[in-house]
């Protein structure tokens, strides 16, 4: 039994690395990085007053409403799905060759990115089946289901002090330039400085987003109104009004633009 267990894996790593694979999880990257694309400049729209659905669901939105955007919206899911499954992989039989420690985390890291990527690949799929709802109200209609559950405020707390850290981690890896342990930086001078550049400020604007994400969960919490936890968008709304929010939101926008820009380089670059 052991040995037909060894094969199966060993099976299953070698189609995870298998060119046509990697190549397609690469594209995940690529439609990752143009969703953040799409939601820096609806970012950037609304800290100009202009009305726009700063999320993810309203960035595969604007792709459906594009010529051939069946097509794209499938595509997008097939990308996801392999990035999803090529993460999973990593989850499961990557970083053998790391200390206990260390192995852990990359093993946690590679299966939350794996949520992440699956996540995108069901907004896309729900976009092409006609079946897409803002992930504005889909956030607040599981944080109001949540909050009727025994116990639902403290997990909602949890849940937004997860995602404020999770913010912070990514602001600390942008400062820390630690993004760069995961690519193969090319040899140019100048375009090594540009692909860390766009790393360091994508990671801190993604984690700022986060971080906002995160918060807007624990305040919503604490005054008893789930209802306007609405991730992504309703942060970013949220962002825009306070003291200098304009400038705030926009540096923000140009942030995750340039973290897109930085998810699309890594497509070409990452280590897999």
């Amino acid at each position: 039994m052991k040995k037909e267990l060894k094969d199966a894996a060993n099976a299953v790593e070698d189609a995870s690395n298998s060119r046509a694979f990697v190549l397609a999880a690469r594209a995940g990257f690529a439609v990752s990085g143009l969703l953040h694309l799409l939601v820096g400049f609806v970012a950037i729209q609304l800290a100009l007053g202009k009305a726009g659905k700063a999320d993810q669901a309203g960035a595969v939105a604007q792709l459906a409403a594009q010529p051939q955007g069946l097509l794209l919206l499938w595509v997008g899911f097939a990308a996801c799905v392999a990035l999803a499954l090529w993460q999973t992989s990593n989850a499961v039989f990557g970083y053998g060759q790391l200390e206990a420690r260390k192995k852990v985390v990359r093993k946690l890291s590679a299966a939350g990115k794996a949520v992440v990527f699956a996540v995108m690949a069901l907004t896309f799929a729900a976009s092409a089946s006609g079946n897409s709802q803002t992930s504005g109200k889909t956030t607040s209609d599981f944080t109001v289901s949540i909050m009727k559950a025994p116990g639902g405020a403290f997990l909602l707390m949890i849940i937004g002090a997860a995602i404020a850290i999770a913010g912070l981690v990514f602001v600390v890896l942008g400062f820390k330039g630690s993004f760069k342990k995961d690519l193969q930086l090319p040899p140019s001078g100048t375009a090594r400085s540009v692909v860390t550049g766009l790393g360091v400020v994508g990671y801190i604007a993604e984690g700022v987003a986060l971080f906002l994400v995160g918060l807007l969960f624990i305040i919503s919490t604490v005054q008893a109104n789930p209802q306007e936890s609405t991730g992504l968008d309703g942060g970013l709304k949220a962002l825009r009004e306070q003291p200098y929010g304009v400038y705030m939101l926009t540096a923000v926008g140009v942030g995750l633009i340039c973290y897109g820009l930085y998810l699309m380089v890594k497509a070409k670059f990452a280590r897999m």
